[in-house]
């Protein structure tokens, strides 16, 4: 179930998607790469959208 009708994510992808964003600016302030978890976000993304497209 959508948190909201303007956006795709359910409660747990949404909390995934605030904690890696977390951890992304964590990294990038000691200057290390971020790349892997940027992938993991727009994972996340892409599957919410399909599923909210398959609706």
């Amino acid at each position: 179930m959508p948190v909201s009708k303007h956006d795709p994510h359910n409660a747990r992808e949404l909390a995934s998607v605030l904690i890696l964003g977390a951890r992304i600016q964590r990294r990038k302030n000691r200057g290390k790469s971020v790349k892997a978890l940027e992938k993991r976000v727009d994972r996340i993304r892409e599957q919410a959208q399909k599923r909210e497209n398959g609706k």
